[in-house]
């Protein structure tokens, strides 16, 4: 049985290879995805060794610092580490953030790390030149360096606290690490302590912790004891550098493997779908291989035997698979690799790691998904009998067998338990209205999977009409051919559909909330422009309000502040408006009192800060101004006069002058909200703007364009990420498409014949097939983009409520052109199948069996 098997998978091998494209594809997503985790992983490691190099010690601030203490290393607390018996350096690490003038003559905010005693124990590697000796010399971060074309001995530009423009020069470029500050700021620099004082004299807070070298002979364990015991206070904790790296490690492994779930979340999808093309496939070989089964069972193969048979054939595709998948997987991982170092500019080392964990998932799941996909069509193999050797035709409609009642049961349960879920989430807030409610829509698309074999009929009749109509015989026996068997047409079009669907739910979801982010926007800031500060610690001069107001075209301008305050017993962020702006450039949607009161004594409240207060209008509460290292200051007793919601709002609003009460020590604006008059040109008007804030460096203009701009750039790129990810499943199914019309073509080799005796030409033979092809598509394109848009409107009701409303916005245009890509790809898989039907020759095919 065993050899008949061998022989019989050779005799079928480039049929079992074109079958096996969807496991491929699959296997190739889910290995990359791991290869590519792998690199990322191996690559951070590289950067926190670096960080920790030549570190034996870390000090860091962990607890509650008790009032009135420094949260912050000084000067003096590391001078006393170096005093340490056992130290040989130690050094403070800390970073103050300076404007750095670019190409188009604004400053952006970059890290400045101070020059230490011990280059040893700076977390980077100079890459050319040296590192700054003089206060105005800079040695640059590679990465800043290549962003802004600026290369050793050329000069830079930094903003001092006047808002005075100072040049450095560039001594050298380095490769950073992985520390506070290369964390999130793009552009970085190292000068002397003296030189970021007086570019910065506020933002030297002090070091944020301290990095020990030991002397030769002391262990690690031993140093951090002395370390800690010379600080001898609970909320400073000295670790060993051993330590600092593996916990640093641990966190960063907590974001790596979100990013690895995440992409792991679509490789499962493309294998659920690779899944279902296979299935396919194995039921139609079982089907064209009834009389070869049944022969075996004449001459003596039990059942058992022919289960074996199937199944040993899905083990050995599966394998095949496999290693074709596991190596695509590895290019891929390549692939991104490169792509993103071009995108960032970036001489990072393509990696690509396979270990033995990846080896084995890939092999695992190709085999596991190819056997798990065959096993319903080797039980059917085995039920063949053996009087089945004596027809003459293979006897297929074992697939058209009546719905059962399992299957009408299972799609009434399926359908009950997701509609129940819906309605369920409708009623739920946040994440767990979404959640709910995505759940319930996958349990419709599997009732929905099940009903299939029951709709694709009367769909396919509906759809075959027009090409009827137009085409004639050819597209009549099409359509007669894509409802013959609507079990396995309904497999065929399930995977496509989907692909469709969750496609169709992601684009119309995300354009909804682009929406409705733009209408938010409109409505609670109808402002031209918005001037603020790259510095989030420098405010705007005040004589900027009346520099504005001279501007040609300006109609209004309107100053702003913001004050860090705790709040009864939260902590807040209060904005200063004039009161002229409020209900023309500041709209805020109100739940009760007056905005219009605001002034004096009085605050309004976010809906969310008052009911978490429980405060309501009328209500006095108590506020404390916060300094810079978040200690309560000044306290001040405030009437509420209004609570009001949306969304991108302050936890709380005061008149301006009150703002300025509370914190006197700022005296200019966060802020400036600037109307043109009608009819002002956007652009010319943005560079007016521009041009009477020359002589501030740090002020920036954003428009309300400027800002839907970046939310629309943000949920675009989101998509495409996402489509490029799904996409993957769409081309599964459509090689599914293309594998059941070979499969078909070799089934109805003799019928094709006939037709050709009976007058249809090759050119009729190949557009019946290609009109097979595009009804079969159309029908899981459409059923997915029907479905996608239903659940799309649950989803965005669920997630609609006081502070959004979410409207159901179909795309039109992006599910067109996804339908149209869709028939073309259709087309294109039934080129080959249909020429090879029409290179047959009649006579040849008419004496097939």
């Amino acid at each position: 049985m065993l050899r008949a098997t061998l022989a019989g998978i050779r005799a079928r091998m480039m049929r079992l290879l074109l079958s096996s494209v969807a496991i491929v594809l699959g296997v190739a997503f889910v290995s990359g995805t791991l290869v590519l985790g792998d690199a990322m992983d191996a690559e951070t490691k590289d950067n926190f060794a670096r960080d920790t190099r030549n570190v034996d010690v870390v000090v860091n601030i962990d607890g509650d610092v008790p009032e009135g203490q420094p949260r912050m290393f000084t000067p003096e607390q590391v001078d006393a580490v170096r005093r340490v018996s056992g130290v040989a350096s130690a050094e403070g690490r800390e970073f103050v953030l300076v404007p750095m003038v670019h190409g188009n003559g604004r400053a952006k905010p970059a890290a400045g790390v101070p020059m230490v005693r011990d280059t040893k124990l700076l977390p980077v590697d100079l890459k050319d030149g040296r590192f700054p000796q003089r206060d105005d010399e800079v040695t640059l971060d590679e990465r800043t360096a290549k962003n802004d074309k600026i290369s050793v001995g050329q000069q830079v530009e930094f903003v001092d606290k006047a808002e005075q423009r100072r040049k450095f020069t560039v001594v050298g470029v380095y490769q950073r690490g992985v520390q506070a500050s290369s964390l999130y700021l793009a552009d970085q620099f190292i000068a002397t302590s003296a030189s970021l004082r007086s570019l910065n004299p506020e933002g030297a807070k002090g070091a944020y912790e301290i990095v020990v070298a030991g002397a030769a002979g002391v262990s690690q364990a031993d140093l951090a004891k002395r370390v800690q015991d010379s600080f001898g206070k609970p909320y400073v904790k000295a670790t060993t550098g051993e330590e600092a790296t593996r916990k640093a490690l641990e966190s960063y492994s907590k974001q790596a493997s979100s990013l690895t779930t995440f992409m792991l979340t679509f490789a499962v999808i493309a294998l659920v779908v690779a899944a279902m093309v296979i299935y396919n496939t194995f039921t139609i070989l079982i089907a064209q291989r009834t009389r070869e089964l049944a022969l075996l069972r004449c001459v003596g193969a039990d059942r058992g035997q022919l289960f074996g048979s199937v199944l040993l054939e899905a083990v050995v595709m599966g394998l095949v698979a496999s290693v074709v998948g596991l190596a695509g997987g590895v290019g891929t991982a390549a692939a991104l690799q490169l792509g993103v170092n071009a995108m960032t500019d970036s001489d990072s080392a393509v990696r690509v790691p396979v270990t033995a964990t990846t080896v084995l998932a890939a092999l695992g799941v190709g085999v596991v998904v190819t056997v798990l996909s065959a096993v319903l069509p080797a039980r059917r193999a085995t039920r063949v009998a053996p009087i089945a050797a004596l027809r003459s035709q293979p006897d297929s409609q074992e697939e058209v067998a009546r719905t059962g009642k399992l299957r009408i049961a299972a799609i009434a349960l399926l359908t009950l338990l997701g509609g129940g879920l819906i309605a369920m989430g409708m009623k739920a807030e946040g994440d767990a209205a979404m959640m709910i409610v995505g759940g319930g829509t996958m349990v419709l698309l599997l009732a929905v999977v099940a009903l299939g074999p029951m709709i694709v009929g009367p769909i396919n009749r509906v759809l075959g009409v027009l090409p009827g109509a137009l085409f004639g015989v050819p597209a009549k026996l099409a359509s007669a051919n894509a409802g013959r068997n609507p079990k396995r047409t309904a497999a065929t079009t399930a995977a496509l559909m989907i692909g469709v669907t969750i496609v169709s739910l992601v684009t119309v979801v995300a354009t909804s909330t682009k929406q409705a982010g733009n209408e938010a926007i409109d409505k609670q800031f109808p402002v031209d422009y918005t001037v603020t500060s790259a510095m989030y610690d420098r405010q705007l001069p005040t004589s900027l309000v009346d520099a504005l107001r001279r501007v040609d075209g300006v109609e209004k301008v309107s100053p702003g502040a913001s004050v860090q305050v705790k709040l009864g017993e939260t902590y807040a962020s209060v904005d200063g408006v004039t009161r002229d702006a409020i209900g023309s450039l500041v709209r805020p949607t109100t739940n009760e009192g007056d905005l219009g009161k605001l002034g004096g004594d009085t605050v309004a409240l976010l809906e969310k800060t008052a009911k978490a207060q429980n405060l309501k209008v009328g209500d006095t509460v108590t506020v404390s101004v916060l300094d810079r290292e978040g200690g309560e200051t000044r306290k001040q007793q405030l009437k509420v006069v209004a609570i009001y919601h949306g969304r991108e709002l302050p936890e709380a609003m005061v008149d301006l002058g009150t703002a300025t009460r509370m914190n006197p020590a700022r005296a200019g604006y966060d802020q400036i909200m600037v109307d043109m008059r009608d009819g002002v040109d956007p652009v010319a008007g943005k560079e007016a703007l521009e041009k009477a804030l020359a002589s501030v460096p740090t002020a920036e203009v954003s428009s309300a364009a400027d800002v839907k701009a970046d939310l629309n750039k943000n949920i675009d790129t989101a998509l495409a990420v996402v489509w490029a990810l799904l996409g993957l499943a769409v081309v599964i199914a459509l090689f599914g498409i293309a594998n059941t019309l070979s499969l078909s073509v070799l089934e109805r080799t003799r019928e094709s014949a006939l037709l050709r005796a009976l007058g249809l030409t090759k050119g009729q033979l190949r557009l019946m097939l290609l009109v097979e092809s595009v009804l079969m598509a159309l029908m899981g394109a459409i059923l997915g983009v029907a479905l996608g848009v239903g659940f799309a409107w649950a989803l965005t009701s669920s997630l609609s409520g006081a502070d959004i409303t979410l409207n159901l916005v179909v795309p039109y245009g992006q599910i067109g052109v996804m339908l149209l890509v869709a028939l073309v790809a259709a087309m294109a898989a039934a080129v080959l199948p249909a020429r090879r039907a029409a290179r047959t020759s009649v006579v040849s095919a008419m004496a097939a069996d």
